[in-house]
C-alpha cells in the first residue's frame, strides 16, 4: 500500500500570483503532489512559462488582474470548485513613514490585502470552494517583527493575519480550514530587486540557520497545510524564518 497523507492526488488547487516567486515554485510543487492546478496571474508570458512547467495534466492558467472587480469575477466564472487556494500574490514598496503617499499605499493595499479579501468573498459567494477546502495565505514576519521603511507591507500583512483568523471561524460550516505560512526572507526576484544588496547580504549573515529560504520550502509547508495531513490545523500563523526571531 502506498500510503501518503501529504499527497494532493485528487485535488484542485488555486494558486494567486503563480507567474514568479513563491506563487511559480507552490504550483509547480502542489503539481508533484498530484494537484490539479488553476494557476492565475498577471504576467501572460511568465504564467504561460510556469503552465509549461507543471508536470502532469489537467491544469489551466487564468490572466486575471485580483486589483479589479471584473478580474476577480474572471477567475471566480472560470472555477468550477476548488479543494483549496494558496493566495501568494505580493508587492513591497519600502518607504519612510514620512515619504508614504496614498498612492503607493493604496498599490499595495490593493495587492496584498484587499485583492485577496474580496477573491475570498468571491469564492464563498459563488460556493466555489468545497467542504474540507484549505485556504492558505501567504503572510511574513514583518507583520511583528518591524523594520525601518517597511511600514506598508507590514501593515498589509498584519491585516491578513487577522483577516485569516475570522475567515477561520467563518467557513468551519464547510469545515473549511485557513492558516496562514509567515516566511522571513525568501531568495526571489523581488528580493534580487532591491537597492541596497549590501544590507542584504549583512541580513543574510546574521540568521542562525545562514541562509535565506528557498521558494520551494514555502511550497512545502503550503503543501502540508492543503493536504489531510493538516485536517486538524486551522487558524495557524506559521513562522518560516531560519531561527531569525530568535535573536
Amino acid at each position: 500500500m502506498n500510503y501518503n497523507p501529504f499527497s494532493l492526488s485528487g485535488k484542485t488547487i488555486l494558486i494567486t500570483g503563480a507567474s514568479s516567486g513563491i506563487g511559480k515554485a507552490t504550483a509547480i510543487e502542489c503539481a508533484k503532489a498530484g494537484a490539479s492546478l488553476i494557476i492565475t496571474g498577471r504576467d501572460t508570458p511568465r504564467l504561460q512559462q510556469t503552465l509549461e512547467s507543471l508536470p502532469g495534466e489537467n491544469h489551466k492558467a487564468v490572466i486575471a488582474d485580483l486589483t479589479s472587480d471584473t478580474g476577480i469575477q474572471l477567475l471566480t466564472d472560470s472555477i468550477e470548485k476548488t479543494d483549496g487556494v494558496v493566495l501568494c500574490a505580493g508587492v513591497n514598496d519600502k518607504a519612510l513613514i514620512k515619504n508614504i503617499n496614498r498612492e503607493v499605499l493604496q498599490k499595495v493595499m490593493d495587492i496584498n490585502l484587499y485583492s485577496p479579501v474580496l477573491l475570498i468573498r468571491s469564492l464563498l459567494k459563488h460556493k466555489k470552494l468545497q467542504k474540507y477546502a484549505s485556504v492558505v495565505m501567504l503572510s511574513s514576519i514583518s507583520a511583528y517583527y518591524p523594520a525601518i521603511s517597511n511600514g506598508m507591507y507590514a501593515a498589509s500583512k498584519g491585516a491578513i493575519n487577522s483577516f485569516s483568523k475570522i475567515l477561520a471561524l467563518e467557513i468551519l460550516p464547510l469545515k473549511g480550514r485557513v492558516n496562514c505560512i509567515q516566511p522571513a526572507f525568501v531568495e526571489t526576484d523581488m528580493l534580487k530587486k532591491y537597492t541596497l544588496q549590501e544590507e542584504i547580504e549583512k541580513i543574510r549573515s546574521e540568521y542562525p540557520l545562514g541562509r535565506f529560504a528557498q521558494p520551494e520550502e514555502i511550497a512545502y509547508a503550503a503543501i502540508y497545510f492543503l493536504s489531510d495531513a493538516s485536517q486538524w490545523v486551522t487558524g495557524n500563523l506559521f513562522i518560516m524564518d531560519g531561527g531569525f526571531t530568535l535573536r
